[in-house]
């Protein structure tokens, strides 16, 4: 199958990876830096006038910019920005990383959340950080083993409890968060696409809560989206999964988070659907596996997702996280949907014991190179045409490396881009 080819192509090339741990790494060069918020709207609450919508963005511009589109990093539930500029323990992050390797970086925090201040008369109740969940879900999950895969959890850079300062850093981190889940998609699509608007075309990099974010933005502006790059995105499809006790592990929660399959907005299907309810959905009766859930599917045949179909996909899946038993039900859902994408466990790599906060564990710039190794394939103009023969076997299914059909994804960076340059550095 075409995942594991893409695999093999990434993995053989892991063993020349240079990281910060085994040489200095230089300076960052960069030409110039900033912030700036954007989707803000004026509104009267309670006879004063206040903004909200909108989301704080900062930005870095390589010195040599070698890459024609920037990559918009949105972060997580109960998160900011700070997931991608750095770790916990100090090391650089994957902001950082991407700017080194030549792209044009933008890190958001999402409306409502950290310097996009919380305005609970229009948002509404919010849910609070809490020290045990971050445990259970994020950094000691092995201790808990709340899912079959938990075990497997080692690359945590700290001993993931209260009064260690790799933890305590961490939890310092955490936001609250807006609890209608319908609300936040349609806040951050929104913004997101005001984004685009002013900086141009570009990547999008989603982790967990944003995942459902990425797909309606690139639904409604698919010439904007050059390529999605989903790390563990929000799922599984329609119904969020509980844990139990083994030997069950899961439990679907009784009403749907994602109505919609992927998200809780709406998305344009064909043929077109006008309400949640014109999805026919049906369960898996046997689970892929005996420690993966069972997928909620549209019956056949299923509707599609054109406008996802139009640039290449990447999902991630870490071996220990949470995700790693349901994943594979959101791919299959696109994939019935008609999207084409490339999936990799990095298991399947040999990228072994991360959780779902593998942009601050120990091998980060491990995984930010196996994402930058796919971007790289998925660019026709860095010289590899994706090919059957440039990775033996591969199967009609996620043939996400062709660039999806987006005639525009991929085109040789010109020599004078630079005077284009306005559209990155806010000049409008």
């Amino acid at each position: 199958m075409k995942r594991l080819a893409i695999a093999l192509a990434i993995g053989a090339t892991m063993g020349t990876t240079t990281h910060a741990k085994d040489f200095p790494l230089p300076p960052l060069s960069i030409a110039q830096q900033g912030y700036f918020f954007i989707g803000g709207k004026y509104s009267t609450v309670k006879d004063r006038q206040v903004m909200s919508g909108h989301l704080y963005v900062e930005f870095q511009i390589p010195s040599r910019q070698t890459h024609p589109w920037p990559i918009v990093m949105i972060h997580g539930g109960g998160q900011s920005g700070t997931n991608f500029t750095g770790t916990p323990d100090g090391r650089e992050g994957w902001a950082q990383y991407f700017l080194r390797q030549g792209y044009s970086v933008y890190v958001i925090d999402q409306p409502g959340r950290g310097r996009a201040a919380y305005e609970p008369d229009l948002y509404g109740p919010a849910t609070q950080p809490a020290p045990d969940n971050v445990q259970r879900r994020f950094v000691a999950p092995e201790r808990y083993n709340l899912w079959p895969q938990a075990r497997l959890h080692t690359q945590w850079p700290g001993t993931g409890a209260p009064g260690d300062s790799i933890f305590d850093q961490f939890y310092a981190s955490q936001m609250p968060s807006i609890q209608d889940f319908t609300l936040q998609q349609i806040l951050n699509r929104d913004a997101i696409q005001a984004l685009l608007d002013k900086i141009g075309p570009a990547i999008l990099l989603t982790h967990s809560q944003s995942g459902a974010f990425g797909w309606p933005v690139a639904d409604a502006k698919p010439d904007f989206v050059k390529a999605i790059v989903a790390i563990e995105p929000n799922g599984p499809p329609f119904f969020d999964t509980g844990n139990i006790p083994a030997p069950e592990w899961f439990r679907d929660a009784s009403t749907q988070a994602r109505p919609w399959g992927i998200t809780a907005a709406p998305l344009s299907y064909s043929p077109p659907a006008n309400d949640p309810s014109d999805l026919a959905i049906e369960r898996q009766e046997k689970s892929d596996a005996p420690d993966v859930v069972k997928c909620w599917m549209q019956r056949t045949p299923g509707r599609q997702l054109p406008n996802l179909q139009k640039m290449p996909i990447l999902i991630v899946t870490a071996e220990a996280s949470y995700h790693a038993p349901y994943d594979h039900c959101t791919v299959k859902f696109l994939e019935q949907a008609g999207v084409q994408l490339t999936w990799i466990k990095l298991s399947d790599i040999g990228v072994h014991g991360n959780g779902h906060m593998m942009m601050l564990e120990k091998n980060n710039m491990e995984i930010a190179d196996v994402i930058s190794r796919w971007l790289t394939l998925a660019e026709p103009s860095n010289g590899l045409t994706v090919t059957n023969r440039a990775f033996g076997r591969i199967t009609p299914r996620r043939r996400s490396l062709h660039a999806g059909g987006n005639e525009n994804f991929g085109k040789p960076f010109r020599k004078d881009a630079r005077r284009c340059e306005c559209k990155y550095l806010h000049n409008d």
